[in-house]
């Protein structure tokens, strides 16, 4: 009976030492729990802590419940939260490597964008690291096309338009095509629209698909201007304090996470277009007139990013090529 006794003590302290060790991370993230971005971020949290034997559990803070959207990254950054989502490119001003997802034109399909993340991977986690943050993953949007409440044949036709900006990139494509951005995060897209505080905006099918557009807009040009990255990032001071254990494994299930993720994006891209049309949306691809002005457009802004992100951003672009 002692053995018996001395040998579940010792399996209850050896629990009780794994309790005290594991450690439970709070994910915050901009978008809604059915949008693709946090179902993959849940199948990661979950493979995390099945796969750290429960040493590491991360809780998923979908739509900005826990931080808004422009929140998020200095929430990892000092600490309040140990690991987020952030679409970077919302960063562009505070560092313009930050928009290198966001060049129109740069790359315009998932393997294009696969290629460009990994061109840019070093001079990102320079820079993130240098803000006390490590990426972890980034999974892509569809191709970004433009929303608008009437038939575009060329900018000339909604000068003046109000347009919903997400980060720099779209507000000076905004700017340049002569309509008047507003920044607005997703989860306040909806009502910004319903109430006539934009009218126009560019972005996903996806994001057209979550907020229901067909019922405050009519035309989708599928564009392809870029395919922006949510990437997915962690405090640095959090990822040290893991055992070997969970920092193994949260690293190998961020790499599945990222594959699987533009997997997905790239499976859904279709649907959500046929989601636009179904919705009673005009969903076509830009006329001659509207192609050319966006390609003005673009050779603009790359020039611009390239001179405001200087050696790293010729770096990136270097290596993509």
């Amino acid at each position: 009976m002692s053995i018996l006794k001395t040998v579940l003590a010792a399996s209850v302290a050896t629990l009780a030492a794994s309790a005290a060790n594991a450690e439970t991370w709070d994910m915050p993230m901009a978008y809604p729990a059915n949008n693709y971005h946090t179902e993959n971020a849940q199948m990661f949290a979950d493979a995390v802590k099945a796969c750290s034997g429960g040493d590491l559990e991360i809780i998923i803070h979908a739509g900005g419940s826990l931080f808004k959207g422009d929140e998020i990254k200095r929430a990892v950054q000092v600490g309040e939260a140990q690991i987020g989502e952030r679409l970077l490119s919302a960063h562009a001003n505070e560092n313009a490597v930050f928009g290198y997802d966001s060049v129109p034109f740069l790359a315009t399909s998932f393997a294009a964008s696969d290629k460009l993340r990994d061109a840019a991977k070093p001079t990102l986690t320079k820079v993130l690291g240098d803000q006390n943050m490590t990426p972890l993953y980034s999974v892509p949007w569809p191709p970004q096309g433009l929303y608008f409440a009437q038939e575009v044949n060329a900018l000339a036709d909604v000068a003046g338009v109000k347009f919903r900006a997400y980060n720099a990139a779209t507000a000076r494509m905004a700017e340049l095509a002569g309509m008047v951005p507003t920044q607005i995060e997703a989860a306040e897209l909806k009502q910004a629209l319903a109430t006539g505080v934009v009218a126009s905006f560019i972005s996903s099918g996806s994001t057209g698909v979550d907020e229901k557009v067909w019922e405050d807009l009519t035309h989708f040009y599928n564009a392809a201007a870029w395919l922006p990255r949510n990437t997915i990032f962690v405090n640095n001071e959090a990822l040290a304090a893991l055992s070997d254990t969970a920092r193994i494994c949260l690293m190998e299930e961020a790499a599945k996470a990222e594959a699987m993720g533009s997997e997905t994006a790239a499976k859904l891209a279709q649907g959500f277009l046929d989601q636009l049309a179904a919705g009673g949306m005009t969903v076509s691809e830009p006329g001659a007139a509207l192609a050319a002005d966006l390609a003005g457009i673009g050779a603009t802004m790359t020039d611009e990013w390239l001179a405001n992100a200087g050696a790293d951003g010729q770096a990136i672009v270097d290596a993509y090529k």
